[in-house]
Parts: structure tokens; C-alpha cells; sequence
């Protein structure tokens, strides 16, 4: 029997690089029994590589550049993991990620505290009233005092907060946490004073943070600061709310070390009892209930040559209602075409298993040779359009070399999927033959380069490009438009679906065209269709 869709959990992890973010999504899976291997992020050889961070450009960086999917079932509840860019140059990929999921768990580092990554995914999830847990990660390294970082939760994100797991100790006097809804300290399996940085292993059953059984496992002076803490808390902050949590005024927050294994437990088992089942769609016609017998879906990335023995490409499909199974025949809305689902594909990360069935909320794999891509809504018949899939306008713009100019079919095949894919953006000239990519990143340059490597044995280089600005072009007097077109024909090129972009040299002539031709709007943002 398939999980029901109200006992499905969907949902992304969204931190500032170097929070811990890869280290977390690796220790909930071994929580939740789906693998066995915890190695350190950091250590080199495959076995020990995070699971979810696959491109060989991450596995050399130790950073997540991409979105990786992975599904698990724990204590009769499925859940849908997605794990999301961390770096800011891939914040477009995030975004999108975030389109797909029903609530996140933001990663913070108790040294740094709110960075300004996190304040940016922060706003994303706000913008779609996507519920948030807040996990304050590496209380075994020296830190803020845990009160100055809920402050500034509570400050800068205007949010309410409910402490649910408290640091007993932190850094070089961290002996635990305890749970303050169970009342369970959380600390290592030899209790030696002095090897608090040991792993977690033991739970211990208490009446209370005063029980007198807390007294001869943790230094005195450490516990006596945790009681006072603890008993402040209780004055200070508000008691969890799930109608809140969920409405995103509130956030539960734990503080653990994700590295040692402290309150990851606890934190599955938060999103386990609190976090929202899957949640109605809205489409360009109606809002899509999860409950509801037709199965929909939309297709929220992209991603090419996942698996380096095949060329593969499969499209990430977030199910909205009904439910999928395989061999099923699906409206692939923007062609009016429909499509056989021979293969689809749950994720485990890099491994994979063919789905016979899926519901609302989970996230398939369409294996496909680019007929599919980014925005793409299917159905099994009905005409509408999932909504609220963007693209960005670039932020730096480069033109591209040929090293071998006779690779030149190759090279438009590469920069061809990686449009697709939603890494850059490709602008074709109608004047000259050089093509332009716009990204939002540097980082985004160097991985575009290495995956044309890699993947398709083509060379590039990227030169400055005379443009400091792109915005798409629309107007409701088609005669404007094309006369503009006409007027700025060297400035005006073709993005991927044939829809016109003005490149402009300054950000002031872009300002100045802006204001001379009115009836002409310049976009910073599109529509994924």
C-alpha cells in the first residue's frame, strides 16, 4: 500500500555555505534508516562523500552547487528531502527548489549566526508562506551565547520563536542537550567528564532539568547555567504553536551539532509531528487540492548527466494531486503532447530505484532526451499552467569562445542543456555568431566550464561581453514592440524559448530606455512556462 498523502513530508534545507547544511541532510538519512555510512563531508573517497553532493565540482569544494532529491520512510511517514544550493551564485536553482517543497529547515552556524545567504532564502520562504524549523548547528564549537542568536531570529527575521532542544554547555563545555518537550538530556555514550565532543549515544530519562541525576554527568558550573537558561526560557518565549509554526509566524528552534549527531533525532521527529502535509497548488486557472483523483505535477529542474555512465537527463516532477503510476500517460501541457512514463525514478541521492506508484507531495524522476524541461506542468488532460516558476534576469553576462572551433555542434548541444537545466541563460545574436550566457555568479562560470569538459569533451573560455544588463521585452502594442526590435537590432537577442531580451551596455542606458519607451516593459524576472 502507498503512504497516504497527508502522511508524506516534503521538505528543503536552506543555510548560508558552510553552515553544515550537507552535513545535516547526511546525518537525517541515517536517522531515518536510509543509509548507514555517515563520513565526514570533508574526507575524500566515494564512500565517504555526503551523499547528496554528486558533481565532481562540489566533491573538490566540499560545497552543494546543486538540488539533489532524496526520499526516505520513517515511522510510517514518507519523507521527501530536498537538498538545495548553499552557495549564493545558485540561488536561481534554490528558488525554484523552493517552489516544490511544504515547509524547510533553516541551518544556522551558532558562531556566525544569520547570514546573509540565509536572510535571502529566508525572504523566498516567506514570500511563499513556507513553514520554517530553525536548527542552530555546531554548539560543540565555540560560539554566540544561545540567547544573543534567538534574539537575532527573533530581530532581524520577525518571527516568534519556541526553543525546543537547549545546549547544556557550549565549545569546550558542551556536555549535551537536553529536550525541554520530553525532557531528555542528550549526551555521549561515556559519560567521562572532559569528552563532551564525543559523539552523541545516550539519552537519559529525566523528571526535569533539576532532576538530581543530571548532577554527576555534566560539570556543575555548566548546569547550574543551563537550569537558569532554561528556567528563562519558559518566561521569555513563547510555547510551540503548530497553527502558528505553520501559518510561518513562528519558529521551533534546536540547537545540536549535526557533525556529533546532537538533537537530529529530535529534529526528524519535529518535522515528523509538526510540519504540513502536502499543500494546495494554484495554477493560472484554479488552485489544485492535494486530494483530488487526477493526477498534476509540475517540473521544477532539470538535470543532465546525473549518471556519468549514461547520458542521461531526467526532469524533477513535484506531484500536486492524485496518484502516479508507472506506465501511466501524462498532458505535457506546454506541447499539448502526451508523454509515456516508462521509467520514473525515485532518488536516494546518487542511487536510484524505478517508482511503481507515487502521491502528492512526491518528487519523481522523468528520464527524458530534452523534450521536457524547467516549468513544464503535466496533467492527465486539463489545460493549465502551474504558476509561479521564475527566471531571473542575469547579473553578469560573458561571451563564450570556442577553444576547437570544429566542436561547435557539441558546444551548442552543451550550453543547450545547461539552459534547460536552468544553470545560465543563452542569448543567440541575430547579428554575429558569438553566443552570450548570462548568470548570476562567478561560481556558475567555472561550473558551466567544468561540466562542458567533463561531460561533453568541449573546451571554452569566456570574454567580457559589452553588456552590464538583461531584461526581457513585452508590450501590449505588438507595433511598439517590434519597432523597438527594429531600432536595437544588434541589442536584442533570442533567450532559449525565442522570447526577446535587451542587453544594455550600463545599467543607466538600461534606465534610460526604460523611461524613453513606456509602452514597453523591461522585466527583470519571467514566467516559466
Amino acid at each position: 500500500m502507498p503512504v497516504p498523502y497527508d502522511r508524506r513530508r516534503t521538505f528543503a534545507i536552506i543555510s548560508h555555505p558552510d553552515a553544515g547544511k550537507t552535513t545535516l541532510t547526511e546525518r537525517l538519512l541515517v536517522a531515518g534508516g536510509a543509509i548507514h555510512l555517515a563520513g565526514n563531508v570533508k574526507a575524500r573517497g566515494e564512500a565517504r562523500r555526503a551523499r547528496s553532493d554528486w558533481m565532481k565540482i562540489e566533491q573538490e569544494r566540499g560545497i552543494s552547487v546543486t538540488s539533489s532529491v532524496m526520499t526516505f520512510e520513517h515511522d510510517g511517514l514518507q519523507f521527501n528531502l530536498l537538498d538545495t544550493p548553499g552557495h549564493e551564485d545558485f540561488s536561481e536553482d534554490t528558488y525554484r527548489t523552493l517552489t516544490a517543497v511544504d515547509s524547510a529547515i533553516m541551518v544556522i552556524d551558532a558562531a556566525k549566526g544569520i547570514e546573509n545567504q540565509t536572510r535571502k532564502l529566508f525572504e523566498v520562504c516567506r514570500l511563499r508562506d513556507i513553514p520554517i524549523i530553525t536548527f542552530i548547528n555546531k554548539v560543540d564549537r565555540e560560539g554566540r551565547e544561545p540567547f544573543e542568536l534567538l534574539d537575532q531570529i527573533q530581530d532581524e527575521l520577525q518571527l516568534d520563536i519556541a526553543p525546543m532542544v537547549w545546549p547544556v554547555g557550549m565549545g569546550g563545555q558542551f556536555a549535551g542537550c537536553y529536550d525541554l518537550e520530553t525532557n531528555q538530556f542528550l549526551t555521549i555514550a561515556d559519560q567521562a567528564k572532559g569528552e563532551a565532543s564525543g559523539a552523541f549515544g545516550k539519552i537519559v530519562e529525566c523528571s526535569g532539568i533539576d532532576d538530581p541525576q543530571l548532577d554527576p554527568l555534566v560539570p556543575q558550573n555548566v548546569l547550574e547555567s543551563a537550569r537558569e537558561e532554561i528556567e528563562l526560557i519558559g518566561a521569555g518565549y513563547a510555547e510551540f504553536d503548530q497553527e502558528a509554526y505553520r501559518e510561518g509566524h513562528l519558529t521551533p528552534v534546536v540547537f545540536g551539532s549535526a557533525l556529533r549527531d546532537f538533537a537530529v533525532a529530535n529534529l526528524l521527529d519535529l518535522i515528523a509531528r509538526h510540519a504540513p502535509e502536502p499543500r494546495a497548488s494554484v495554477t493560472d486557472k484554479r488552485t489544485v487540492k492535494p486530494d483530488e483523483k487526477p493526477v498534476t505535477g509540475f517540473v521544477f529542474k532539470v538535470q543532465a548527466n546525473m549518471d556519468k555512465n549514461h547520458r542521461d537527463r531526467i526532469a524533477f516532477l513535484r506531484l500536486c494531486s492524485g496518484q502516479f503510476k508507472r506506465g501511466m500517460k501524462l498532458r505535457q501541457v506546454r506541447t499539448g503532447k502526451d508523454v509515456m512514463v516508462h521509467s520514473p525514478i525515485i532518488f536516494m541521492a546518487q542511487d536510484r530505484e524505478i517508482a511503481e506508484e507515487a502521491g502528492a507531495g512526491d518528487v519523481i524522476g522523468l528520464p527524458n532526451h530534452g523534450a521536457i524541461r524547467v516549468g513544464d506542468t503535466f496533467t492527465e488532460g486539463e489545460d493549465f499552467r502551474f504558476t509561479g516558476l521564475p527566471a531571473f534576469a542575469p547579473e553578469i553576462l560573458r561571451r563564450v569562445r570556442l577553444v576547437d572551433t570544429t566542436r561547435v555542434k557539441q558546444m551548442r548541444q552543451a550550453l543547450q542543456d545547461l539552459s534547460e537545466e536552468g544553470l545560465i541563460q543563452v542569448f543567440k545574436p541575430d547579428i554575429g555568431s558569438q553566443w552570450i550566457i548570462g548568470v548570476i555568479g562567478q561560481l556558475q562560470l567555472d561550473v558551466v566550464k567544468d561540466r562542458v569538459r567533463t561531460e561533453y569533451k568541449v573546451e571554452l573560455d569566456f570574454e567580457p561581453a559589452p553588456y552590464q544588463a538583461a531584461r526581457w521585452l513585452r508590450s501590449d502594442d505588438e507595433k511598439a514592440l517590434a519597432d523597438f526590435i527594429k531600432a536595437h537590432k544588434s541589442a536584442v537577442m533570442d533567450d532559449r524559448d525565442g522570447d526577446p531580451v535587451y542587453l544594455a551596455e550600463s545599467v543607466w542606458e538600461m534606465n534610460y530606455k526604460t523611461q524613453k519607451h513606456e509602452d514597453v516593459q523591461f522585466l527583470k524576472t519571467k514566467e516559466l512556462e
